[in-house]
């Protein structure tokens, strides 16, 4: 199993928080389940960071706070393969969303990134916008977790028929 994940937030600082998220479970073959909610993130949004995501203080407000969405998000990830763009930033944040409640949260990653460089080499930019581009990936709600996690999914099976060296796990240990 591989849970897709993309997150949103207030920024890449230390105190930043998660202002969306979504996760696509995958079994290797197509998604089996799905989550998405908007985040209150509980401290302000940037309006750097509105401009880029949409996103807004208002949007926000009435939305669950991580602990409230907590149970679905390490349901969807339990015994999965946690696979992101850029994986260590998505996983950073909900590490420590997690250990905010006092939960230890461990996946282990595969970063579509990576993985991108080495299954499809010689590519002038893997940002996941160009990378969709240059793969023919259509992205709906760029700068938004479910249209980038929605992306990530279709680009992770291109890197799943691809991936003649296997380099992604097939089954979870």
């Amino acid at each position: 199993m591989y849970a897709i994940v993309d997150i949103e937030t207030t920024g890449g600082g230390g105190n930043a928080r998660i202002t969306e998220i979504a996760v696509f479970r995958h079994n290797g073959v197509e998604v089996v389940d799905f989550f998405h909610s908007l985040i209150n993130p509980e401290i302000f949004i940037p309006p750097f960071i509105t401009r880029l995501t949409g996103i807004d203080n208002l949007m926000v407000q009435d939305a669950p706070t991580f602990s409230e969405v907590q149970d679905a998000v390490r349901q969807l990830t339990l015994d999965a393969w946690f696979v992101a763009h850029n994986a260590k930033f998505d996983y950073g944040f909900l590490k420590k969303e997690f250990g905010a409640l006092d939960e230890y949260f461990q996946r282990d990653l595969l970063c579509t990134v990576q993985l991108s460089r080495k299954i499809f080499p010689g590519l002038k930019s893997y940002s996941l916008g160009n990378l969709c581009e240059s793969l023919q990936i259509l992205i709906e709600n760029r700068h938004r977790a479910q249209g980038d996690a929605a992306a990530t999914v279709k680009l992770f099976e291109l890197l799943l028929q691809n991936d003649l060296q296997k380099l992604i796990p097939m089954d979870y240990a």
